[in-house]
């Protein structure tokens, strides 16, 4: 996978993953040009396309939402396709029924899922099960550093406080 765009209905990005290295520029203008094609295509429609030396592999989800992939051409669009099904599916167990809120304001997470569900563009871990506990293992240890942060590092400090 070269990356993964999440887009609204409305072409606002939400989310944006790249897996080979582009300008700014570059990313902008690939941005640009695949939510207009996306949006522009009818509802009933394939949900795959040939896009410059790509294929793009979408789908719209919930209503607002469009998950939109591209894939060299020797790779499988179904998998692809699986792939973003399976990316929801765990956005859903995390946030219960996720929506286009959801990704908004919990952007990081929706970034540390994808990150814990593939790596360099490829299916890192296949287990919803074993990706939900690295995540919920990353929040337990990001509660136990917010804890840490307002208790006392030493005892010598809770004499200088009384």
């Amino acid at each position: 996978m070269q990356f993964m765009l999440l887009f609204s209905r409305q072409g606002k990005l939400r989310l944006q993953k790249w897996y080979v290295p582009l300008s700014d520029k570059e990313k902008k203008k690939i941005t640009r040009e695949l939510v207009q094609t996306v949006l522009a295509r009818k509802p009933k429609m394939c949900s795959f396309l040939e896009w410059r030396d790509l294929k793009i592999v979408y789908k719209r989800l919930y209503a607002s939402l469009y998950f939109c992939c591209a894939i060299e051409d020797q790779d499988n669009e179904l998998i692809t396709l699986e792939i973003i099904h399976r990316y929801v599916e765990l956005l859903d167990k995390y946030f219960g029924s996720v929506c286009e809120l959801d990704i908004i304001f919990n952007f990081e997470k929706a970034y540390f899922i994808l990150d814990e569900f593939l790596l360099g563009g490829e299916v890192q871990e296949t287990s919803k099960k074993n990706v939900l506990k690295a995540i919920e293992q990353a929040d337990l240890l990001q509660e136990v550093s917010k804890l840490d942060f307002f208790l006392p590092k030493h005892t010598s400090m809770l004499c200088f406080c009384l």
